[in-house]
């Protein structure tokens, strides 16, 4: 429990009320628990892609095997958000976060002893399966820990936490595969997870339970009506069939379904690119990769306070969080002329793509926490889960009828430029598709009612 229990009054007491007290910042601490993870979760999913290199040598790679081991991981992760948003609605924050980061580090370490393709694509869906569980977790916790008007700031900076694995990824792995082999590189990333398990299972509980947590910040955290009128812990949990029958369901699972794929494709293809496009090799793709996720981290963080700022200024929450995205989808259009401004110089091209990718992270920073704007505590998980099931299934998609044929044909060719071009309009398109979509199934994101 809290250092001190609170009363129902001082549970229910608002943001005026509560800006006369000292409130307390451990709500942070969790919030870095989760950024901690997050950045693991990238950073195990990362380093094949920096490692693309040594496995085409050593297992005689072309494009079209390296995107089938894609789409294993894609799947498996598509099917992994059907159950994990519910195993971690039923076991909780706590043990379910917990379960999915176990698994997924044995995943990661499991690909170092792997000897051949179809190895690796079982590896890959391994992983994707059990990565699956770290964001339904994330924005529970978020839900569970934050009133609703930090709630964007606080994914944004977890979120964030993507970014920082797909930087530490370039900065590394190389080296790692470099000077020990590329097995290490598996293990060695892999066995971070192990260590946040430890520090998750020291400083995290429910606010509730938490007895490093005081009586202002608790009421600071539950200073919401929805707070006040939903608690996960004494109601029951929400079908599937319920949800979906939602339109404000179907307006997050169509953002997510148009827009995952956009990051997918940066994250496994972006050291292609490079490679492909200015002949980078090894560990001269580490500053540029790493330059477009700082740039993301950036996004992220800036993604979240964006919304806050409006919030701030009297605006309705709703009204900010629409606002900040279609800006933010504006944003990415610059990408289309990615090619064009890197034969100018190659940096201009990084740099357009440093801020689309910033562009998604600041994206993501919202879209999830639509979830939580729009639905009560106890069905985030399921929702974000849903959700990131229809961004698997975009990302399937994308690379089995748009990057598997169209890369192998244009490499065949030898015009790949054109494929990553035709990838580039899509990149362009994409988020403002899904605003418009959202826009239409959820024009003033009304919070659901459930009995």
């Amino acid at each position: 429990m809290p250092t001190t229990t609170p009363s129902s009054v001082e549970r229910a007491a608002g943001p005026a009320l509560l800006s006369a007290e000292h409130i307390g910042k451990y709500r942070w601490t969790i919030c870095s628990l989760v950024f901690f993870a997050t950045t693991v979760n990238y950073l195990d999913r990362a380093v094949i892609s920096l490692l693309k290199p040594y496995l085409e040598t050593e297992f005689k790679w072309n494009a079209g095997d390296y995107a089938n081991i894609e789409i294993a991981f894609k799947v498996a992760y598509s099917l992994g958000m059907v159950g994990a948003g519910r195993i971690i609605d039923k076991l909780g924050t706590k043990i379910g976060y917990a379960l999915a980061t176990f698994l997924w580090s044995l995943a990661a370490i499991g690909h170092a002893f792997v000897t051949g393709t179809l190895g690796f694509s079982v590896a890959r869906a391994f992983l994707g399966v059990t990565e699956a569980g770290n964001f339904p977790a994330a924005i529970k916790a978020t839900a569970e820990w934050f009133p609703q008007r930090e709630r964007a700031l606080a994914t944004g900076i977890f979120n964030s936490g993507s970014n920082v694995g797909a930087i530490i990824a370039p900065l590394s792995v190389p080296f790692i595969a470099e000077t020990l082999g590329w097995q290490w590189a598996f293990i060695i990333t892999g066995a971070l997870g192990f260590v946040w398990l430890v520090l998750w299972f020291i400083y995290y509980e429910v606010p509730a339970k938490q007895a490093r947590l005081g009586q202002a910040e608790y009421a600071y955290i539950h200073s919401d009506a929805e707070s006040q009128a939903d608690d996960a812990s004494d109601k029951p949990r929400v079908s599937w069939f319920r949800l979906l029958s939602f339109r404000q369901t179907w307006a997050f699972v169509l953002g997510k379904f148009l827009t995952d794929p956009i990051w997918w494709f940066y994250l496994f293809w972006l050291p292609d690119f490079l490679n492909k496009q200015y002949g980078l090799k090894g560990t001269d793709v580490a500053l540029p990769v790493a330059v477009v996720y700082i740039l993301s981290s950036v996004g992220s963080v800036g993604g979240g306070w964006i919304p806050l700022n409006f919030i701030r200024n009297g605006w309705p929450a709703f009204r900010a969080r629409k606002t900040s995205m279609l800006l933010i989808a504006l944003c990415v259009l610059p990408i289309v002329f990615a090619q064009q401004l890197g034969q100018i110089n190659m940096w201009l091209a990084v740099l357009v793509i440093g801020i689309a990718a910033a562009a998604h992270q600041a994206w993501s920073a919202n879209i999830f926490t639509t979830v939580s704007d729009m639905f009560p505590k106890r069905a985030v998980a399921s929702v974000t889960g849903i959700g990131g099931m229809a961004g698997g299934l975009g990302g399937i998609l994308l690379s089995a009828l748009v990057q598997k044929r169209m890369f192998v044909y244009y490499e065949s060719i030898n015009q790949l430029e054109t494929a990553y071009f035709i990838m580039f309009l899509i990149c362009g398109g994409a988020y403002l598709l899904a605003w418009g979509l959202m826009h239409l199934l959820a024009p003033r994101m009304k919070q659901i009612e459930l009995d």
